[in-house]
């Protein structure tokens, strides 16, 4: 069995029966207790599970941003760099919730943009940038994640129109789908991808396949992927068929 395959099968047991025991994802899987503990040691360097003693768990709901945040952020600033450079002076920018995205404001800094978003980091990291048109969205906060969701910010998105939107997502399933982990933010997701002329998702390695119960989009509402290392041939075959770019971290993948 592939070890990507492994892992799904892990995650999935995790999430219905809760923490498991090696020995039973062993005897579950039909691959020895070794490998399903490099297994995870894997899955948590890519913060989707935690070990425990004997075993590990799936955490429920979503991490705090500030968890988040400290993953992965060479991966997520080789990513945010590439995404700035799309960008032109003078043109609109809808940013998502997450933090990949608030890596990409950060390189954002000293630009004459408008900036639509969400995500409330974001809008602290620009708030005290002139040069930087910026637009809140309303909503209720969700303050572990620090966003705005609600019927009040897809109301928001549907007065509205950006040259870009940069989305981020839970995992990328090899089909093409966005996934998300959390219901409350998908129709707001929905939302800004209506709103934006290109649509750009960010996803680092690890969001592929990654995680996430709720659909967001299939990959024809997909104008590019900018991730960070080369994507599996079912996945990036999946994309191209459906006319999306896949950029690499400065490159486009063959």
């Amino acid at each position: 069995m592939l070890a990507e395959r492994r892992h799904q099968l892990i995650l999935r047991a995790l999430r219905s029966g809760g923490p498991a025991a090696v020995t039973d994802l062993s005897e579950q899987l039909g691959v020895s207790p070794a490998t399903i503990r490099r297994d995870l040691v894997k899955l948590e360097e890519d913060g989707l599970l935690t070990r425990v003693h004997g075993g590990a768990v799936v955490e429920e709901g979503d991490q705090p941003f500030a968890e988040v945040a400290e993953m992965r952020v060479a991966e997520k600033d080789a990513i945010a760099e590439r995404a700035a450079a799309m960008v032109k002076d003078g043109q609109s920018v809808l940013l998502d919730i997450g933090t990949t995205a608030y890596r990409l404001a950060r390189q954002l800094h000293g630009r004459r943009l408008t900036v639509i978003t969400s995500n409330l980091v974001v809008y602290e990291e620009l708030a005290d940038d002139e040069g930087i048109e910026l637009v809140l969205l309303g909503g209720m906060v969700r303050r572990e994640y620090r966003s705005l969701v609600g019927f009040l910010t897809e109301d928001n998105l549907r007065q509205l129109h950006a040259d870009w939107l940069f989305l981020g997502t839970s995992g990328v399933r090899p089909g093409g789908q966005v996934m998300d982990t959390t219901v409350v933010e998908v129709p707001v997701k929905r939302a800004m991808i209506k709103a934006g002329e290109k649509v750009v998702l960010l996803a680092d390695a690890a969001k592929f396949p990654g995680h996430g119960m709720a659909k967001v989009c299939g990959p024809e509402d997909l104008d590019v992927v900018v991730t960070n290392e080369p994507v599996d041939t079912v996945t990036r075959t999946s994309l191209q068929e459906a006319g999306v770019e896949v950029v690499v971290a400065g490159k486009v993948q063959e």
